[in-house]
């Protein structure tokens, strides 16, 4: 599979990637930093969803 056609996730992915390596984050504030983005993530689509059952 191409870059080219791969799903908005995957292409989100490496670009991530890329740019945490270029940077030479790392590994473990990645992580970190990875977690709190999940959960601030999580948080956003609950409150999405909350909004729309109103």
């Amino acid at each position: 599979m191409s870059l080219e056609t791969a799903s908005d996730e995957i292409k989100l992915a490496v670009d991530l990637i890329q740019l945490l390596e270029e940077n030479r984050i790392p590994t473990a504030t990645v992580l970190a930093a990875l977690v709190i983005v999940q959960r601030d993530y999580e948080q956003k689509s609950a409150a999405e969803n909350d909004a729309n059952n109103v």
